[in-house]
């Protein structure tokens, strides 16, 4: 997801620094990746107090909240993780990920519902330039899996444009 979002603001003519969380995390824990977008110059990938956070888990909300920037915003699967902010000078975005992929026809389109909602919301760069940095990074699987995940960043794209999060 992050990789995926970093190529499209790279398309988008923005400078871009993506730092992903490889080891332990990624069998079970509080998997990640900075992405940095800026129209000026980036001075480091490191992103001590974000503005934006895509919360997947539990375990991920215990451990990002705190590290968010005041005024930030956490794009959160409510599909798992019920519970409110603690921190009031936050705001969330919910989005039933999960249920939506169902409806979807498919689990493992979660991040991709989860990215159409971010970009919707954010508008840090186009649905167009997602898809096209995707259609790059599945060009060994098959046509279906690419119309997978083209309905999904629509759908979480749509779920946010209504204003149901």
């Amino acid at each position: 997801m992050g990789y995926v979002f970093a190529v499209a603001a790279m398309k988008d003519g923005k400078n871009v620094t993506y730092l992903p969380s490889y080891g332990a995390e990624m069998r079970g824990g509080t998997a990640n990746c900075t992405v940095a977008v800026s129209d000026d110059e980036i001075f480091s990938p490191v992103a001590s107090t974000p503005d934006y956070a895509v919360i997947m888990n539990k375990p991920s909300l215990a451990k990002y909240e705190n590290m968010m920037k005041s005024g930030g915003m956490l794009f959160i699967n409510s599909s798992i993780i019920p519970q409110g902010l603690f921190r009031s000078d936050l705001a969330a975005v919910r989005i039933p990920a999960n249920d939506i992929a169902r409806e979807v026809g498919s689990d493992r389109v979660v991040n991709m519902i989860m990215l159409g909602a971010f970009t919707e919301k954010t508008r840090l760069t186009s649905l167009e330039s997602i898809i096209s940095s995707l259609q790059e990074n599945v060009k060994a699987k098959s046509a279906s899996v690419m119309k997978l995940n083209k309905k999904a960043l629509y759908r979480g794209a749509e779920y946010v444009s209504r204003g149901n999060e």
